[in-house]
């Protein structure tokens, strides 16, 4: 052991061991020696909390062994050591502070400005929705009214079928491909609400627009076996088509509803809205679709305004032989020269329109599929169809027992009439009848602006009564009825045009307030989102089996066709009237309970407190699974009834 004077302080880095009673700094320095302990300092604050070398001595009152060796080496190899302890203490402190600034709450933050984001997105996607579900609505019945225009104008020709088809009667295949298009949605009611709910609202208006496109590709080659099926299966979309867009705009509505009130407590708890919360939402986005709608009447006389009519003959020519028109006609334009085309149309230009009209039908298809979000979350659409498909292909004739939809079906049957008659009746008998086959495309482009323009008139819904609207449009309608059942105008008469126009505009106004209304109502009437889809159903099968019977009516006189729709408005006045009275007199109407889901568990099942892929789940995953279920289907809330409804 190493000796030092004995006035000098017995220090490690002297190599000695100091005395017990020795102090371990020199006299009268003890105040630096407190300003310099762990702690105090800031050369020593990384030190604190760190073994002292006064600590390391042995109970003998020596260093240990191999710690003399290594200071023998190193005299500085404890301030060495104890540097390195605090730089790892330091580097862990660091180290939690960049953490703590990454994933802590950063001060510019605002979770309720984020919030207000987030549902602002989520609301321009739904009016995103509505607008691409009513373009892909305008396009894709525009293609087709477009298409058949056309088809028909030209195999009316004698000539073009004669040179063309000579052999394959293109005039019974005209007559078979209207009845399949009429005919066949009278079974639409059997089979709507099953493909609706087995594919999904968005995945069923997908379907039947790919339909529609297929009619539109039949068209290349015109034979019996491509022109008929697919004028069958043009009749077996158009309910599912027009009832899932129906429903698929009144789930917009109620999503957004829910967007914009998304603190409410029923929201966040998944309930059912206050009774008439989401009205001003469904006037709005019907007004939209309808808006959308009507503009296909405009985009269907495209073929006709750009190319068939360079093709057409003159006024003098096609109506020779007409005698009467209006209310004095018979049939369909009896005695309409048979020879309408002055000139043949190239095969080749036929191509090109018929490949634009099928670009179109693409777009609308492509429009649904990219564009249009699903009406329901997944777990919805699961419990649509798990009440059964029993249940769920009876809900429409059950619904049919509520008195507020028997007392609509006049309604549902008059707004079948009025929109073929003014593509049939009207425009036929009374516009070509006196200004000609070239007019026709400018009186029905009269009519779809006018009711495009017109069906923003059921905003006022939004402050006046349901019940103005509809009885406007009826009130229009029914003037208008008189006026045609006693007008006859003269053939070849052009000086008339300005009151066929006036008729056409006027027509297209009750129109608009005729359909957005009822579109409306039935969503003020049946705001449950597990009765929609069936709703709809019923309103468009009836509407087809109204122009099922335009159809079959097409050789009566027009006076009879006139008293007809006259005497069905006004029953469907009175009957929608007299269900109003009974609403406001809280009479007790009768609606079916929806079933409650029957759930079956497939798979795995990722809980909120159970996780399946932890040690162990496949022994206790049957028990849990057998466990959970019965408590949650016990839990699940019956379907609120409304107030007034029987069982």
């Amino acid at each position: 052991m190493l000796h030092h004077p004995p006035n000098l302080p017995c220090t490690p880095k002297a190599g000695c061991s100091p005395h017990p009673d020795t102090p371990s700094h020199p006299p009268g320095r003890e105040e630096e020696a407190r300003a310099a302990e762990p702690g105090t300092g800031t050369r020593h604050l990384a030190l604190q909390g760190t073994p002292s070398w006064q600590h390391l001595r042995s109970s003998s009152g020596g260093w240990p062994p191999t710690l003399e060796a290594e200071m023998e080496k190193d005299p500085n190899y404890l301030q060495d050591a104890a540097k390195a302890v605090a730089g790892d203490r330091l580097g862990a402190e660091g180290t939690e502070a960049q953490l703590d600034d990454f994933v802590g709450a950063q001060s510019d933050y605002n979770e309720e400005e984020e919030e207000q984001k987030y549902f602002r997105r989520k609301r321009l996607g739904i009016v995103k929705n509505v607008v691409a579900a009513s373009l892909a609505g305008m396009l894709t019945y525009g293609v087709y009214l477009g298409l058949l225009q056309m088809q028909l104008i030209l195999h009316y020709d004698e000539t073009y079928r004669e040179v063309k088809y000579s052999n394959i009667q293109l005039e019974d295949i005209d007559r078979k491909v209207l009845m399949g298009i009429n005919v066949t949605p009278i079974a639409a009611l059997l089979y709507t609400p099953v493909l609706i709910r087995f594919f999904g609202t968005k995945w069923a208006m997908f379907l039947a627009v790919g339909i529609y496109a297929l009619f539109v590709s039949s068209n290349y080659w015109e034979r019996y076996y491509t022109l008929v099926p697919s004028a069958v299966a043009i009749g077996v979309a158009i309910v599912p088509l027009w009832a899932s867009m129906g429903n698929y705009i009144m789930r917009m509505a109620q999503k957004y509803y829910e967007y914009v009130n998304y603190k409410e407590d029923h929201v966040q708890e998944q309930q059912r809205p206050p009774r008439g919360a989401c009205n001003t939402y469904i006037i709005i986005f019907q007004t939209v679709f309808y808006a959308c709608f009507h503009l296909s009447f405009v985009c269907a006389q495209m073929p006709m305004l750009f190319f068939l009519n360079n093709y057409l003959y003159q006024l003098n020519h096609t109506l020779y032989n007409i005698k009467h028109c209006g209310t004095l006609s018979h049939g369909t334009l009896s005695g309409f020269n048979t020879t309408v085309l002055q000139s043949l149309p190239r095969s080749v230009n036929l191509i090109i329109v018929e490949s634009a009209l099928m670009a179109a039908a693409f777009l609308a298809m492509l429009t649904v599929l990219v564009l249009c979000g699903s009406a329901y979350q997944p777990m919805e659409e699961i419990d649509l169809r798990s009440i059964g498909w029993g249940n769920i292909f009876q809900l429409p004739f059950k619904h049919m027992r509520d008195y507020r939809l028997r007392h609509l079906f006049p309604l549902f049957i008059y707004s079948g009439f009025e929109e073929l008659f003014v593509c049939t009746g009207f425009s036929l008998n009374y516009g070509v009848c006196a200004l000609g086959l070239e007019k026709l495309a400018y009186l029905l482009m009269a009519y779809g602006f006018s009711a495009s323009l017109c069906s923003s008139l059921a905003l006022s819904m939004l402050r006046l009564r349901r019940q103005i609207p509809l009885l406007a449009g009826a009130f229009i309608h029914a003037a208008l009825l008189v006026t045609l059942f006693c007008w006859a105008p003269q053939p070849r008469l052009v000086v008339q045009a300005p009151l066929l126009y006036t008729i056409a505009v006027l027509w297209g106004t009750g129109s608009a307030l005729n359909k957005t209304s009822i579109s409306i109502l039935l969503g003020m009437l049946y705001e449950d989102k597990e009765r929609q889809d069936f709703i709809f159903t019923i309103y468009h099968w009836w509407q087809a089996l109204a122009i099922f019977t335009v159809y079959l009516w097409s050789e009566l006189p027009m006076k009879a066709k006139l008293s007809i729709m006259l005497a069905t408005l006004a029953v469907a006045m009175g009957a929608y009237l007299w269900m109003e009275h009974k609403l406001a007199q809280h009479v007790a109407y009768r609606l079916p309970r929806i079933p409650r889901p029957r759930l079956r568990m497939h798979g795995y099942c990722y809980l909120e407190e159970d996780d399946s892929d932890e040690t162990g789940s496949e022994s206790d995953g049957s028990n849990d699974d057998n466990d959970e279920r019965p408590t949650e289907s016990a839990s699940r809330e019956e379907l609120p009834e409304d107030e007034n409804q029987l069982g």
